[in-house]
């Protein structure tokens, strides 16, 4: 996987796929990203997300903050803000639910569905959108693109080998 022009479409066959491409996400995140995740109900969000967790050694339960909101990681190296704003009727929402502190260098924040809090919300590094693809749209794809000099770097990683351990 390359992304040295800064745009990446990468073909997803099934959830395992998804669940990978969040792992190889994890060992590119470095603290003060923001990510958006955009699709369609089921286009694969929180599996991709709970792949970025494996690939961070969270080996606890990885559940969706749709009722929640927000589900909070820590790690050594950063603090990961996952957020869910598909309950979200107006982006002031965003505002009053007091989310824009997360937001900082020392923190990686995964926000699904950020149209929900469009123009409120932080602009993103990398915009993920994962959709359907196949003739009978059982396949899934995932367009990244960096928007971002810190997403591009994200991005530059996502093909590097990893070391072990």
């Amino acid at each position: 996987m390359h992304a040295a022009d800064h745009t990446l479409t990468i073909p997803l066959a099934d959830s395992a796929a998804t669940e990978a491409l969040g792992t190889a996400l994890a060992h590119a995140l470095r603290p003060g990203l923001v990510i958006w995740l955009s699709g369609d109900l089921g286009a694969g969000k929180t599996t991709l997300a709970r792949g970025l967790l494996r690939g961070l050694n969270f080996n606890g339960r990885v559940k969706s903050p749709t009722f929640s909101l927000l589900e909070i990681y820590v790690f050594s190296s950063f603090n990961l803000y996952h957020f869910d704003l598909y309950r979200f009727t107006d982006p002031e929402e965003w505002l009053d639910a007091g989310f824009r502190d997360y937001f900082n260098p020392y923190s990686v924040c995964l926000v699904e569905w950020p149209e929900r809090g469009e123009g409120v919300l932080p602009a993103p590094d990398v915009l993920i959108r994962l959709g359907f693809s196949g003739p009978d749209c059982a396949a899934r794809k995932a367009d990244l693109g960096a928007l971002t000099e810190a997403g591009r770097q994200c991005m530059d990683r996502l093909g590097e080998p990893q070391s072990p351990g």
